[in-house]
């Protein structure tokens, strides 16, 4: 591990003691073999005047909710140092009366709530504090003999203190070493935290910072020296069973009680962690450290040959391990939170992309440490009684109950056909603004960056050739873990010819994009949504099926016949309670086909105004491409959940259809 100090860079921040400590924070959450997604904190001291002119000493501490490698100044929490002092003199102080006194100590209410350790940063005798949760520390420290190794390795230059409660009980435990001890005098750089973490501290920043690397970097290498010769390179990624991931991630999601994004990690670190032969003892042991608990659970699931059998055990076991240790609260879910699969690597679970992202950047980084522990004198972790004081620690569940509420459609995998503009887009919009992780296919080559901007993945894929279009679904699949809504929507509008005036190439080619392709799409879509969570799929029709005009045989035919397809599925599909739908609209015209002159031309041609053309159905209303998708996204979501081989028309109302 190296100093990523950087003087210009350091300089941008500003040489003011605030400024710094952004800076070197910053440093520490750049490394994730340090700090993790809102792990760690930080903190300075600093002497300030108050609204009145008065001096006060502020210990600017981190705030809660804010992670190290992105904290701003706004991100520190400004609490009044004799306050923190009185309350690290108290023999006893509950959870929610530090809080709340940690609140009303603060020089600003506006500022997020201070970090749970602020009284132990204040009792350090030091300007600046940094506090990570590092891998090595916990490989070191994580093993039968940990203290006694951590002490051989550190000597005299760190206090090594046994692992208690964080909050109130940390403090008051550093606070009473204290009293016989002067960091000072003695030269101790910094405190190691057994089964927990590091401080380090120092009266400037980059030394506070650098401490802490060099400290880490020591553990790094004694490690290194004990695990000898380098492990067994990972085994070869074959190809994943994509269909046994969707099936887990139905499962999983069922025993959460919501659909969940699942993503599986083939990395280096993941095979060699899933591979190991005793993976199903070390690998059920418990998180690097107890903060990962509230993210990740205690532990995760090991799979065996029937996903299913294994997700109930664990559930079982987490329902037994509640029992044990509860003493009045309330059990959370039983899903585990990410899955060892033996040989296959790890996949990683969470309500949202995000979620499952920051689960799988831990579950990455305990791959790595458990694998090194292992082989460098075992993985042994905090107790279970431990994890669970902390996992249903009511300061780490408030963190949980903070989030927002959920969306209609949070958690679900959408697949939507031809949505690079008008209708195909305002659905994918509509669906992304309601929680799901959209996938678009379009034959345009720039629906890549169109997707991107409503945070949807974009591939051009021509849905008329087979293998693009199965190359696709695997990759939504292989990303997300399954598929859930399928949106069928691409289609053309060809040219208006009568039947004796019609090429032939005309017909053929609408038929292959309006109908053929549909029915390809579901030939391959279809296995997958039945291993998907509350199954959904909607075709976008036209009103001309039932209400066809001259010239436009190709057209209202392939909508007519994509109809009949829509019914016969329906029929197929409700065994497995996946819902088939069609939705008819009809004269959208805020699409890239109807141009300010085209909309004249058609306008004129009845007489009207634009105006009186783009409402000329019998509610008097235009009809935009965003009712299209707002309506497809309801038909996905529970308000239909018990309708299936329904045909709407949103249309305003259509006298030839009514």
């Amino acid at each position: 591990m190296h100093s990523l100090w950087n003087d210009t860079e350091a300089a941008t921040f500003g040489t003011d003691p605030l400024g710094q400590r952004v800076y070197t924070s910053r440093l520490l959450g750049r490394n994730p073999e340090l700090v993790l997604h809102g792990g760690g904190n930080t903190s300075v001291k600093v002497a300030e005047k108050d609204y009145f002119g008065d001096d006060v000493e502020i210990c600017y501490v981190k705030g809660s909710g804010w992670d190290l490698a992105t904290i701003e100044r706004a991100g520190f929490s400004p609490v009044r140092m004799d306050a923190l002092l009185k309350m690290s003199r108290l023999p006893s102080m509950s959870d929610e009366d530090m809080v709340l006194q940690q609140r009303a100590a603060m020089t600003n209410p506006n500022a997020p709530a201070a970090s749970i350790e602020a009284i132990l940063h204040a009792i350090l005798p030091f300007k600046f504090v940094d506090h990570s949760h590092a891998n090595a520390i916990s490989a070191l420290t994580c093993s039968k003999d940990g203290e006694a190794r951590t002490r051989e390795l550190f000597g005299k230059r760190v206090l090594v203190l046994p692992y208690v409660m964080p909050g109130f009980v940390l403090a008051r435990q550093v606070f009473e070493v204290l009293q016989g001890t002067d960091l000072r005098k003695e030269g101790i750089e910094g405190i190691v935290l057994l089964k927990h973490g590091l401080f380090t501290f120092a009266d400037d920043a980059k030394s506070s910072y650098e401490k802490h690397i060099e400290l880490v970097t020591l553990a790094e290498e004694f490690l290194a020296r004990k695990a000898g010769t380098s492990p067994a390179a990972a085994p070869e990624a074959g190809k994943p069973d994509l269909m046994a991931l969707a099936r887990l991630r139905q499962i999983v999601s069922k025993t959460r009680g919501f659909p969940q994004i699942a993503r599986l990690s083939t990395s280096d670190a993941a095979l060699a962690y899933s591979s190991l032969p005793n993976i199903a003892d070390c690998g059920a042991r418990g998180p690097l450290t107890p903060d990962h608990s509230i993210r990740t659970k205690r532990i995760p699931a090991v799979l065996g040959d029937d996903h299913g059998v294994s997700i109930q055990k664990f559930a079982d076991d987490y329902a037994a391990y509640f029992n044990r240790h509860a003493s009045g609260q309330t059990m959370l879910d039983p899903a585990p939170r990410f899955a060892i699969w033996p040989g296959q690597g790890v996949v990683s679970f969470g309500d949202t992309l995000k979620d499952a992202r920051i689960v799988a950047d831990i579950a990455e980084s305990t791959a790595a440490t458990v694998a090194l522990a292992e082989r460098t004198g075992g993985w042994n972790p905090l107790t279970e009684k431990e994890i669970f004081d902390i996992e249903y620690w009511d300061l780490e569940q408030a963190k949980l109950r903070k989030g927002p509420a959920r969306k209609v459609h949070q958690g679900k995998v959408a697949l939507v056909t031809g949505c690079a503009a008008g209708i195909g887009f305002a659905i994918a919009e509509s669906l992304a603004e309601q929680g799901a992780q959209v996938v678009g296919l379009d034959i345009d080559k720039d629906i890549p960056s169109i997707m991107a901007k409503i945070g949807a993945i974009g591939i051009v894929v021509n849905l008329t050739e087979d293998q693009p279009v199965q190359d696709a679904i695997d990759f939504t699949v292989r990303e997300f873990g399954g598929i859930d809504i399928v949106v069928s929507n691409a289609g053309i509008f060809p040219k208006n010819d009568n039947l004796d005036a019609m090429a032939q190439g005309d017909w053929d080619r609408t038929i292959s994009i309006n109908l053929t392709s549909h029915q390809k799409l579901m030939n391959k879509v279809i296995p997958y949504v039945k291993q998907g969570v509350d199954g959904s799929i909607i075709f976008v029709g036209s009103r001309n099926f039932k209400a066809p005009g001259p010239g436009a045989s190709a057209y209202s035919c392939s909508k007519a016949a994509l109809t009949q397809l829509c019914r016969v599925a329906a029929l197929e599909l409700a065994p497995w309670k996946i819902r088939v739908n069609i939705v008819h609209p009809d004269a959208v015209f805020d699409t890239k086909l109807w141009t300010p002159e085209a909309l004249a031309k058609s306008a004129a041609r009845y007489n009207m105004t634009v105006e009186e053309y783009k409402t000329k159905n019998l509610m008097k209303v235009e009809i935009r491409s965003k009712d299209i998708g707002n309506m497809v996204s309801a038909m996905a979501g529970p308000l239909f959940a018990k309708v299936t081989g329904a045909q709407i028309p949103v249309d305003g109302g259509n006298d030839r259809v009514i």
